[in-house]
């Protein structure tokens, strides 16, 4: 192996380290998402395992980064963001921003209110800001509903009960930007038990 391929490799732990304490991530969340134990994770984050493709493929989805962003690939020039749909939850979510760490900006296309999935309020840390495109949205916080149409914005804080879905039979397209906390409830595995909603959009018991 040439002594620049060695260089390229042994950059590629101090990366992955910056990029996990970048989302605030502990090692052992990292396996959950990527599927390898904390052990190899450390490894590699140490220089004392040498990646795969295997390896280093996971860590890019899970950082949301370019895998030539952990080799540090030279520049081509191209300044555009290629954008690469995520289907969570019968949600499409095109990231927008490819930095780890910080507040993240994505398109989110939600599906005609007759093919959501049963609404169920989620609550996680952080805040929430979403912006409405095209379509018509449905929007629970806590015991309240609110209906918002194109140019219509809501902030609102994530540890309140919540959900959104689009209002009618048509799909909603919002703009929404959240931060790490936010980033992980919605393209992650939940860690929370949802609370069930009932048909008039408040919460059980309210």
């Amino acid at each position: 192996m040439s002594s620049t391929q060695e260089d390229v490799l042994a950059g590629v732990g101090p990366r992955l380290r910056a990029l996990r304490r970048a989302r605030n991530t502990t090692l052992a969340d990292l396996a959950t998402e990527t599927d390898l134990t904390a052990s190899t994770l450390s490894r590699l984050e140490n220089g004392k395992l040498r990646p795969t493709l295997e390896q280093l493929l996971p860590l890019a989805r899970a950082h949301g980064v370019p895998l030539d962003d952990l080799v540090a690939a030279p520049p081509t020039g191209d300044p555009r963001i290629h954008l690469k749909p995520v289907r969570r939850f019968g949600l499409t979510v095109v990231p927008l921003t490819r930095r780890a760490g910080g507040v993240q900006a994505y398109k989110v296309i939600y599906p005609p209110a007759r093919r959501a999935p049963t609404m169920k309020l989620h609550t996680h840390e952080g805040y929430e800001w979403f912006y409405v495109l095209n379509g018509h949205v449905r929007f629970v916080l806590g015991d309240q509903e609110f209906h918002l149409g194109p140019g219509e914005a809501a902030e609102f804080d994530t540890r309140v009960p919540h959900w959104l879905g689009s209002a009618d039979t048509h799909p909603a397209e919002l703009l929404t930007l959240f931060g790490p906390q936010g980033e992980r409830a919605h393209l992650s595995r939940p860690n929370n038990q949802p609370l069930e909603v009932g048909n008039d959009g408040r919460l059980a018991g309210y």
